[in-house]
């Protein structure tokens, strides 16, 4: 790396240290969105920007201070469990250094609740028209009878942890969650007042 120039024509050491500069503009620029499914490429993407952005933005307010808040648009039908789980590992992560604040439109579905609910609690804000939908896990396989035993301990190990996840992130209990939604019926709809009722977000804009 070239050194700056002096007045006299000489340059600088190249062991100068360096200085990095942050765009204020740019820093400014703290949204990350997930539209449609919840599936391995989207999820990756994401999550990587979301770790980016807590590394900007702590580098920034150790400049000086400032918001530590990302701003982050949840609109899916659901998808993957695993992908679900994997994000909402990393907004564990993030959280411990910034805010979050999760907003819910048009649709969240399935995983997608996990993940409106994982916002920083008192930033998490639901479209007056959103609907959220709830319900137990679905699988499918095929095989012979040890096959089908295994997957099904699986698919009861995946609602018991989406079943904490969901009760550690909300107003509800998990004996809620359980009775109240994932027996009820096979899909659950919700309006964004009964989304504030029990928990998963905190204001309607």
């Amino acid at each position: 790396m070239a050194g700056k120039e002096t007045e006299n024509n000489e340059l600088d050491s190249p062991n100068t240290q360096e200085v990095y500069i942050v765009d204020k503009n740019e820093a400014s620029l703290r949204l990350v969105s997930l539209y449609g499914s919840i599936e391995e490429e989207t999820i990756g993407d994401l999550c990587v920007d979301l770790l980016a952005l807590r590394e900007m933005i702590t580098f920034s307010c150790r400049q000086e201070e400032g918001d530590k808040t990302i701003d982050f648009i949840v609109s899916t039908y659901g998808g993957e469990a695993s992908e679900a789980f994997a994000l909402y590992d990393i907004m564990r992560v993030v959280r411990k250094d910034c805010d979050i604040a999760t907003f819910g439109l048009g649709k969240v579905m399935s995983g997608g609740v996990l993940i409106l609910a994982a916002g920083t609690k008192g930033k998490r804000k639901i479209g007056k028209n959103c609907r959220l939908m709830v319900h137990s896990v679905v699988g499918t396989s095929h095989g012979s009878l040890y096959s089908l035993e295994n997957e099904m301990e699986e698919v009861r190990w995946i609602q018991e942890r989406y079943t904490k996840a969901l009760a550690e992130e909300s107003k509800m209990t998990e004996k809620y969650i359980k009775e109240e939604l994932f027996e009820k019926k096979m899909n659950v709809y919700l309006s964004a007042e009964e989304a504030i009722e029990l928990g998963i977000a905190d204001e309607i804009i």
